[in-house]
């Protein structure tokens, strides 16, 4: 097998938590170009980070030019694992050598499959596909239109709508990956790693996590959501969206929906947005509601046996 290699003048170490403004800011920046727009929160980095299950130092990479982070990969655990090169810096072989490495982490790890999100049609669309990853499911970031509302649709008797409190997280955890589970294929997170995800998220305030409960008090239905700001735009991304099977079907996902993006246009939001992919058949559901795909994703897989 031949040995790939960086560009000349290159370096590398692993990232740190104070790498986490450039390591935001890479991503950023591929985001724009491939994107128009940017997706992702410094936030969502430092969560990630943060998993008690998370070695950050063993399970990442970042590319220098100087003392500049120009790139960087990270496997995120199991299957996936995720990679960025700034646009100024395509076309020298870094992506290549950043699947390289994380495939290399992979098999030492024991996982058979391994896979990242890119835009459909992107620089990192194109060179998986050149490298042999094949599209596992398709996934799309849906928004509701500046100024539109989901008509509210009222509970049944017996269910209520309110922000989670503390003594309310092990059952919200246990209902939103009961769900997630149904479709994902990974090992169930535990309590501290989803809790690092969720409630001790940088930034956190209590609306960002509202819930449902059934008539027996117990809860049946969870969001997690939060304002995010980026390029002059104030909106409320929804990062989880459960309800117990058993209660599915009764609007609790809508009137869920609808606390959500109202909560976050009372702090300054004008657009509304959440990420589904083909494995859960939601999209119909969030269409019926009226949001729209502004991006295609698809999640491309490589075997490593």
């Amino acid at each position: 097998m031949s040995v790939i290699s960086l560009p000349p003048g290159l370096t590398t170490r692993p990232l740190t938590v104070a790498d986490a403004p450039a390591t935001f800011e890479v991503i950023a920046a591929q985001e724009r170009h491939d994107l128009g727009t940017v997706e992702i929160d410094e936030a969502d980095l430092l969560s990630d980070w943060q998993r008690p299950s998370h070695d950050l130092g063993a399970s990442s990479v970042a590319v220098l030019d100087g003392d500049r982070v120009v790139a960087y990969a990270e496997h995120l655990g199991e299957e996936r694992y995720d990679a960025a090169v700034l646009p100024a810096y395509r076309g020298r072989g870094i992506g290549t050598w950043l699947a390289d490495w994380a495939q290399r982490l992979a098999r030492e790890r024991g996982v058979a499959v391994l896979g990242m999100p890119v835009p459909e049609g992107s620089a990192g669309d194109r060179l998986l596909t050149a490298l042999g990853y094949h599209v596992r499911w398709t996934s799309w970031m849906l928004r509701l239109p500046e100024g539109a509302l989901i008509e509210e649709r009222p509970l049944p008797a017996g269910y209520a709508l309110r922000a989670a409190r503390p003594e309310d997280h092990e059952q919200v955890w246990t209902v939103t990956e009961d769900a997630f589970l149904e479709w994902s294929r990974r090992e169930r997170a535990t309590l501290a790693d989803f809790g690092a995800q969720v409630w001790e998220r940088p930034g956190f305030e209590p609306w960002h996590l509202q819930l449902v409960t059934g008539p027996d008090g117990r809860v049946v239905g969870v969001s997690h959501a939060w304002n995010t700001t980026g390029d002059d735009l104030i909106e409320t991304y929804v990062s989880r969206l459960a309800v117990a099977r058993e209660h599915r079907g009764r609007g609790l996902a809508q009137a869920l929906l609808v606390a959500a993006f109202a909560a976050g246009r009372s702090r300054g939001a004008t657009s509304s947005s959440l990420s589904t992919d083909s494995r859960t058949g939601a999209l119909g559901l969030y269409e019926k509601v009226g949001m729209r795909p502004a991006s295609t994703w698809v999640h491309r897989g490589i075997a490593l046996s």
